[in-house]
C-alpha cells in the first residue's frame, strides 16, 4: 500500500486517516515497542549514559560554534586529500551540481546508500527528469521505491510495513519472486536483485554521518554493507550533506558513534563503520576514481544565526525522539509531509520549508518531553518547539531575526479573544461575573464544541465557583468555632 502524503499543510486530515488504518497503527505499535525496549537495554547504566549524553551535547555544541571555521577546514582538507567539494545554497542548486557531475559521466544509473538529504532534494524526481535512474540500495529504501512510497522513518524507511506487505511489494514488482513471510527470504531477495547494479552504476551516492575537519574524512554508518559497495564500486562517488554534519577531530566520532546507534536500533556497534578519505590511489585495487562531496545549506543557516534554534543541528539523525513520541507512534511519519518527522521533524522542518508550510507541525505535540529525555545530545525538543509556535503567530521582535513564513499563522480573531480573556482574568469585577456567569448557565454548553470534543467529552461547569466554595467552607468553620 502507497502511504505517500501530499505535504505538511495536509498534517490534520493525514493524521486522521492514518489513526483509522489499524494495521499501520498495529505495525507501529510493535515497531516502536521493539525499539524503545532495544534502546533501553542499551543503555542498561544510567549512570555512563548521562555520561554519554553530556560528551555528545558537548562535542555538537562545541562544534557548531565554530561550524564556519570547520566548514572551511573540511574543504581545505578535503581538497587536499582530492575529494572535490561542491557548495549548495539550495536544493536547486545541489540537484545542478549532482546532475552536472552525472552528465559529464554520461551517467545513467546512480546507485545510492542511504541518504535522508537526498530525499530533502527530491534527487530521485530531479535526475529522472534528466533520464538517470536513480536507485535506492538500503533495503527499506529499496521496497517504498519500489511501492512509489516514501520512508516513514529516518533510520528504517519501511517500518510502516509489515513482512506480509513486503512480500506483496515484490511480488507485484519483482519477476518469479514466491511469495514469503520469510524475513530472511524477503531480505535475501532484495539483496539478490541489488547485487548486480553495483556493476552497473555509473555513480554512487551517499550520505555523511560525520564530516571530519580535522582530517577531510567522511564517515559512513551502517548496517547492511550497502552504503560500502555504493562507495567503492562505481567510478564515482558523490557525499551529500547538510553543513551541520561537521566535527572537528576525528577523535569527536566514537563518542557520537556510540550515542547514535545504542540510541537508533539499540547496538553497541553497527556491522559497518566507514572512513573515506580520498578517491582511489595509486596501486589501489579497488575505490572511486572520483569522489565529490556536496554540502548543502537549506535553511541550516537561518536556525545557526539563532542561539536557542541553533541547537536543532546538533542532531545525529538518531530517530529516538521518534521512537518515544506519542504523536508519531500513533500517526508514523507520512502524516507529518515532511522528510524529517516526528519531533526532530517539526523543530528542523520550519528552517527547511518555512513557517508558512510548516504551521500545523508545530503544534502537533503533547509536551510530554519524551523526546528530549531521549535525545542523545540533549536538544530542547519542547522548548524550541514552544519558539517556533509563538513565530508562527507573532512578527519578530525588535531585536530578532524573522524566519521564514513568520506569523503566518497568525489570527485576528484569536488575539483579540486572548487580549479580551486577559483583560477578564485581571479585573476582578469581570473575572468573577464571568464565573458566576458560566455556573449558571452551564446548562446552556453544547455537547459538540468542534475539535475539542473530536476525542474529548465537553467540559461541565462546576454548581459552585472556587471563590464560592472557599467562602462556603470558611464560614461553615466560623459557625464550629
Amino acid at each position: 500500500m502507497n502511504h505517500s502524503s501530499k505535504g505538511p499543510e495536509h498534517f490534520h486530515s493525514q493524521a486522521k486517516a492514518a489513526l483509522g488504518d489499524p494495521q499501520l497503527r498495529q505495525n507501529f505499535r510493535g515497531a516502536m515497542d521493539y525499539l524503545q525496549d532495544k534502546r533501553k537495554s542499551a543503555f542498561h547504566d544510567p549512570v555512563e549514559e548521562e555520561k554519554i549524553r553530556d560528551l555528545s551535547e558537548a562535542i555538537r555544541q562545541r562544534c557548531l560554534s565554530k561550524l564556519p571555521q570547520l566548514l572551511e577546514l573540511l574543504d581545505t582538507n578535503c581538497t587536499r586529500n582530492g575529494i572535490e567539494v561542491h557548495w549548495a545554497e539550495n536544493s536547486d542548486e545541489a540537484n545542478d551540481i549532482i546532475a552536472r557531475i552525472a552528465q559529464r559521466h554520461e551517467a545513467k544509473l546512480i546507485i545510492k546508500g542511504k541518504s535522508m538529504v537526498s530525499e530533502e532534494i527530491e534527487l530521485n524526481h530531479e535526475m529522472a527528469k534528466l533520464g538517470i535512474e536513480c536507485l535506492e540500495s538500503d533495503m527499506g529504501e529499496y521496497i517504498v521505491q519500489l511501492d512509489g512510497d516514501k520512508p516513514s522513518h529516518i533510520i528504517m524507511p519501511a517500518i510502516h510495513k509489515n513482512k506480509q506487505e513486503v512480500s506483496d511489494t515484490f511480488e507485484h514488482h519483482l519477476d518469479n519472486f514466491t511469495p514469503t513471510l520469510d524475513v530472511d527470504e524477503l531480505i535475501q531477495t532484495g539483496r539478490t536483485r541489488l547485487r548486480q547494479k553495483f556493476y552497473d552504476a555509473d555513480i554512487g551516492l551517499s550520505g555523511v554521518n560525520f564530516a571530519v575537519a580535522e582530517t577531510g574524512s567522511l564517515c559512513l554508518v551502517e548496517n547492511e554493507g550497502n552504503g560500502r559497495m555504493c562507495t567503492t564500486v562505481p567510478k564515482v562517488h558523490i557525499a551529500i550533506t547538510g553543513i551541520e554534519k561537521v566535527v572537528e577531530f576525528l577523535s569527536d566520532v566514537p563518542p557520537l558513534y556510540s550515542a547514535l546507534t545504542r540510541s537508533a536500533t539499540g547496538q553497541a556497534i553497527t556491522t559497518y563503520f566507514n572512513i573515506i578519505s580520498s578517491p582511489r590511489k595509486s596501486g589501489e585495487r579497488d575505490g572511486p576514481l572520483e569522489v565529490h562531496l556536496v554540502l548543502l545549506d537549506n535553511g541550516r543557516t537561518q536556525a545557526y544565526q539563532d542561539a536557542d534554534m541553533r541547537k536543532t543541528l546538533q542532531c545525529i539523525r538518531c530517530g529516538a525522539c521518534m521512537n518515544h513520541c506519542p504523536v508519531y507512534t500513533r500517526v508514523g511519519g507520512h502524516a507529518y509531509g515532511t522528510v524529517y518527522p516526528g519531533p526532530i521533524g517539526q523543530i528542523i522542518s520550519p528552517h527547511l520549508m518555512g513557517l508558512d508550510k510548516t504551521k500545523e507541525l508545530v503544534t502537533a505535540s503533547s509536551f510530554c518531553g519524551a523526546c528530549a529525555e531521549v535525545c542523545p545530545v540533549r536538544i530542547p525538543i519542547p522548548d524550541i518547539l514552544q519558539r517556533l509556535r509563538t513565530a508562527a503567530k507573532n512578527p519578530p521582535e525588535a531585536d530578532m531575526i524573522p524566519m521564514t513564513g513568520q506569523a503566518s499563522a497568525a489570527s485576528t480573531l484569536e488575539s483579540l479573544a486572548m487580549k479580551g480573556f486577559a483583560f477578564a482574568a485581571t479585573t476582578p469585577t469581570l473575572y468573577h461575573a464571568g464565573t458566576w456567569s458560566a455556573t449558571k448557565l452551564k446548562g446552556l454548553m453544547p455537547d459538540n464544541i468542534g475539535p475539542w470534543t473530536q476525542c474529548r467529552t465537553s467540559p461541565k461547569f462546576a454548581d459552585n465557583t472556587l471563590h464560592q466554595l472557599i467562602k462556603t467552607r470558611n464560614k461553615k468553620k466560623g459557625e464550629t468555632s
